[in-house]
């Protein structure tokens, strides 16, 4: 996050001076505050269920592939309620809409309560539960989690004034960053310590902080003319999205990045026969990527005054490859290593969790300046009666493309090796990356690269 030449003139301003998380956007708007406290809680148990969810099915099946299927099955589905839930947020009332789909969320977290509860019984008579109603579950909270994410997004710039958008963005990174540094660790604990049903359990309890700052929000209804939800809405948003070079690469830079660099499918493998340490590496290694988003969001000052968006998360996705990389070579440096993994923190081979969780750190450090610049874009490049539908395909992105990469990880972790996908994967993304970001569209000359937050254009 490097800033833009100082002007020639004048004095600083105040901002400029600043280098922790500016906090403005929580004093000036006490619904975004409540919003952002509640889904930071809220996240933190969500985050556990993501974990406790990959533990139960490789518990059940022994198979990072079938961990792996979780994205899978789940991910037509979320395309669908992610452009599906942006064009009904630009429709209807979006703190309704809110409601409602995060409500089937809750529900959702109480069944996944109910399966580990089966499995847990079934294993005490020495079998297991059947492993698809845990896909069908966790397929239904992956749906309503996207509407109820398409909506929320939808809401930033209609309770904050635009100057405070991007201060918002790494806002929302701590928020995610302190679901996945201690949602993964406490799902770790839990897994170990009382089984995963009370893991899924306390989900259940803290989504009850994220659903009220969802009801406390205002009445939000469209803005401007009424409008008929429908197919002609969705093609109205795609046209949009045809005309928007700069919005359209944001996308496609995230979907390179997600789909070929994310490790998290391996780490049950890698704590049960690499590293050793079972759930508790599982935890710990995602909670490292979350260390690195909190960091960069806790120094994310400076960025009101980053201008070259494009430029910047340009540089942040290659770094971002970078790392997946070295991650890829420690994986395939312990298999020449003489280590016997067991459960537990004995079992652990910590030189090469210190070495993954650094590249953890790294990956989710960059992954977050991405983030920032990319919401930012998408909020300020675009008319609020778009923002919906844009928010659904940003959600659908950023929770679509990581399942692309669990099935992608999956199956090359199977068919040659756990240290493939990263590796390979880092090195895709540095190439892809310099070639797409430097091509000049032929009507203006410029490219993704040349974007400016100051001349704000889609």
């Amino acid at each position: 996050m490097t800033p833009d030449e100082p002007q020639a003139t004048g004095s600083p301003s105040p901002a400029r001076k600043r280098r922790l998380v500016d906090l403005a956007p929580l004093k000036h708007s006490p619904a975004f505050a409540r919003l952002w406290i509640g889904g930071t809680v809220s996240g933190i148990g969500a985050q556990m269920t993501v974990v406790a969810v990959g533990l139960q099915i490789y518990e059940i099946t022994d198979s990072t592939f079938a961990v792996g299927l979780v994205g899978g099955f789940a991910l037509v589905p979320m395309i669908v309620a992610g452009l599906w839930g942006g064009m009904l947020a630009d429709v209807f009332d979006r703190r309704r809409l809110a409601i409602a789909s995060s409500l089937v969320a809750w529900a959702s977290t109480f069944a996944l309560v109910l399966l580990a509860v089966w499995d847990a019984a079934a294993h005490a008579h020495g079998g297991h539960a059947p492993v698809w109603p845990f896909y069908v579950v966790t397929t239904v909270n992956a749906v309503a989690a996207t509407i109820s994410s398409t909506t929320r997004g939808s809401v930033v710039a209609r309770i904050l004034p635009p100057h405070l958008v991007s201060r918002a963005t790494a806002l929302n990174g701590i928020a995610f960053g302190a679901a996945l540094t201690l949602g993964p660790a406490a799902a770790g604990i839990l897994a170990s310590s009382v089984g995963l049903a009370w893991t899924f359990a306390v989900d259940a309890v803290l989504f009850t902080a994220g659903f009220l700052g969802v009801w406390s929000l205002p009445a939000l209804p469209r803005l401007g003319e009424q409008a008929q939800a429908g197919w002609g809405m969705l093609r109205e948003g795609a046209a949009f999205l045809g005309r928007s070079p700069n919005i359209r690469m944001s996308f496609i830079v995230d979907v390179i990045a997600m789909t070929f660099g994310r490790p998290y499918v391996l780490f049950p493998a890698l704590g049960a026969t690499v590293v050793g340490g079972g759930s508790l590496t599982v935890g710990a290694l995602t909670a490292a990527g979350a260390v690195g988003t909190i960091l960069v969001s806790l120094f994310s000052g400076p960025v009101a005054h980053v201008h070259r968006h494009g430029v910047a998360i340009a540089r942040a996705i290659t770094v971002f490859g970078c790392f997946a990389v070295v991650f890829g070579v420690v994986v395939l440096v312990m298999g020449l290593v003489d280590h016997d993994a067991a459960p537990g923190w004995a079992g652990i081979y910590w030189p090469a969790m210190v070495l993954l969780g650094v590249a953890m750190a790294g990956l989710g450090a960059a992954d977050e300046v991405s983030s920032i610049f990319r919401q930012t874009m998408i909020i300020q490049a675009s008319p609020d009666e778009m923002r919906g539908r844009l928010q659904g395909i940003f959600v659908v992105v950023v929770t679509g493309g990581p399942r692309i990469g669990d099935m992608y990880a999956g199956v090359l972790a199977t068919a040659v090796g756990l240290w493939c996908p990263p590796l390979l994967g880092g090195l895709v993304i540095v190439v892809l990356i310099a070639v797409v970001t430097r091509v000049r569209r032929a009507s203006t000359g410029a490219s993704f690269r040349d974007y400016d937050d100051r001349h704000p254009v889609a």
